[in-house]
């Protein structure tokens, strides 16, 4: 089994790519070593000195590591053990379907209604179809959190490499916050959920 790794703009984070699928679809975040306990690769992962955060994208996984901890090239050769040997072993990602349920996808389940519900529509489609792959190419992943109408704002919640990234926010207003406000009138601001 071949792994590729690649450096992400968050220099505390490194992605993975096994040649198969992680997830398939969807993303998983596991912020420390108690929710890790839903997947074993996330529990193997954890086990390792130094992980502070591990995410599964549908064909990649990143870690992130303390920062005044161990540096990449002591940590990166037990990390690739511990996804081959994960992977070899024939073991679930995640250890049930309601674990893999247990993180939604999308923050934003608040129900809208009228003119504000198309303009939700219209924010999730552009973060789908443009922004949510782009962000993926880095390691990371942005999911809608809540709209709020009578202000024009957006809230937008940051996993994987872009979480903690120090270019996050340049990203979020530069990039995202423009794309959005250019397709979407009504949004006035892009602002991150923490």
């Amino acid at each position: 089994m071949f792994i590729q790794t690649e450096v992400t703009p968050n220099p505390d984070v490194l992605k993975f790519l096994p040649g198969r699928d992680v997830l398939g679809q969807g993303a998983r975040e596991f912020r420390d070593a108690d929710e890790a306990e839903a997947s074993p690769l996330a529990e193997a992962i954890f086990a390792l000195e130094g992980v502070r955060r591990v995410f599964f994208g549908a064909d990649f996984l990143t870690v992130t590591r303390d920062p005044d901890g161990l540096d990449w090239p002591r940590m990166k050769a037990p990390v690739l053990a511990a996804i081959m040997e994960h992977f070899t072993s024939g073991a679930p990602i995640l250890y049930s379907a309601q674990a893999a349920g247990a993180e939604r996808a999308d923050h934003g389940d608040d129900v809208y209604e009228g003119d504000t519900a198309q303009v939700v529509a219209e924010i999730k489609d552009l973060l789908d179809s443009r922004i949510r792959p782009a962000v993926a190419q880095d390691g990371g992943d942005i999911t809608f959190d809540r709209f709020e109408p009578q202000t024009g704002v957006v809230w937008l919640h940051m996993r994987g490499a872009c979480s903690g990234c120090p270019s996050s926010s340049a990203t979020l207003k530069s990039g995202v916050e423009n794309m959005l406000k250019h397709y979407v009138p009504e949004v006035t601001r892009v602002e991150q959920t923490l």
